[in-house]
């Protein structure tokens, strides 16, 4: 996963966990607005997802904040 979409990931988690608590649940989708302007981003985050990960649609936000190497 390439740095910048690492950022990211790890922003809308602290986000997420700061407005609703540990206990949040996010999906993939989390770290993109509901308009398909960046495709090939989305799909190597959803990749990383569903394929190398194999995680359920909504996972825990300090799970994936967790997985993310940076």
């Amino acid at each position: 996963m390439r740095n910048d979409l690492k950022q990211k990931v790890i922003k809308v988690c602290n986000e997420k966990i700061e407005k609703k608590g540990s206990n949040v649940g996010l999906s993939f989708y989390a770290f993109f607005s509901n308009k398909n302007n960046d495709p090939e981003l989305l799909m190597e985050m959803a990749e990383w997802w569903i394929k190398v990960n194999q995680l359920d649609h909504f996972e825990k936000a300090v799970k994936i904040k967790s997985m993310i190497d940076l």
